[in-house]
């Protein structure tokens, strides 16, 4: 099981790839969405804002905060997986490992990206 720690560096380093786009390919592919990452073996949710400015750091949020546009649900060990792999979202998530819940639309682009 990994640490909240290194369950906020692995989102860091998803997001970072989307700050690292070409702004202009950035703002042609993504809308402004934001993203939650619940991850419920450490009892913590993570948050950020995807667009095209690129993306906020990613911050822990408590149970108050207004639901994300776009969430994941996943235990920590996949969490870090997926950011080593980004190729394994799709077996996760096909696995049940990782849950998805928003628009098909958002989910559909944000897989092109990773």
């Amino acid at each position: 099981m990994a640490t909240a720690e290194e369950c906020r560096k692995a989102l860091e380093s998803l997001t970072a790839r989307i700050s690292d786009m070409d702004p202009d390919d950035r703002a042609n592919r993504l809308v402004e969405r934001t993203l939650s990452c619940r991850i419920p073996d450490l009892n913590v949710t993570f948050m950020t804002r995807l667009g095209a400015h690129g993306a906020d750091p990613v911050t822990e949020v408590d149970g108050q905060a207004r639901p994300a546009q776009v969430r994941f649900t996943a235990n920590s060990d996949v969490v870090v997986s997926i950011t080593d792999d980004p190729g394994s979202f799709a077996r996760a998530w096909l696995a049940g490992r990782l849950k998805v819940e928003g628009n098909i639309f958002d989910l559909l682009r944000l897989r092109r990206l990773m």
